[in-house]
């Protein structure tokens, strides 16, 4: 019984795990619609991202302890944002315009350090977060900078859930302008240490839960 019970658990965790990672950042692209905050933007969001998918591999990693689980949970990530995609596409948007966060190499990173240091929790969590936090951000940059007129676009198809008093009048300089991918990189690689202890507690709980 209690095998049937862990194991059903286990897929039931890994759905709502997943599901509700993508669903905060379902619109983490969306600083490309912020056009004269969006590196700002970037900045903040990158570590929203960083967060949702170190805690969410981590935990499905070190429930099964199998090396590949985090980028499967990346994959499905990844699908379910294509699928939002093609909803912001069926809006009218252009396709190329469109930003889907990038999550699969930082998830084979995170596998990467799993596996390299023999399945040792501690290892994944300051080598795996580390390289999370640092990746994530560079590989969203280079997604970013592939959309095409970000800026004339973001004009002619202004976002339909953007109220009128948010419409951007002047631009304005963020904070973050100069540097987000370092900025973000930076921020991730300390924050994302946290994040993943978070996703190996979480494993902890939902072993004492399914015990009790």
């Amino acid at each position: 019984v209690m095998v049937w019970l862990r194991r059903c658990t286990h897929y039931i965790f890994i759905v709502v795990v997943a599901v509700n990672s993508t669903l905060l950042t379902i619109n983490a692209g969306d600083y490309i619609f912020y056009t004269d905050w969006a590196w700002t933007s970037f900045t903040v969001l990158s570590i929203s991202q960083t967060l949702m998918l170190a805690v969410g591999a981590t935990y499905y990693l070190t429930f099964t302890g199998v090396p590949g689980t985090a980028t499967y949970y990346g994959l499905i990530m990844t699908v379910y944002t294509w699928v939002a995609k093609g909803a912001w596409f069926a809006l009218g948007y252009p396709y190329d315009f469109i930003v889907t966060p990038i999550w699969l190499p930082s998830a084979m990173l995170l596998d990467l350090a799993y596996w390299a240091t023999k399945r040792n929790k501690h290892s994944l969590i300051l080598f795996g977060g580390v390289l999370v936090g640092m990746s994530l951000p560079l590989f969203n940059m280079v997604n970013l900078i592939t959309v095409a007129d970000p800026l004339e676009t973001a004009f002619k198809y202004p976002r339909p859930t953007l109220p009128p008093y948010m419409t951007p009048i002047e631009p304005q300089v963020g904070k973050f302008y100069n540097s987000p991918v370092a900025l973000g990189a930076g921020a991730g690689a300390v924050l994302s240490v946290t994040f993943t202890a978070l996703g190996c507690k979480l494993n902890t709980w939902t072993y004492r839960w399914m015990a009790a």
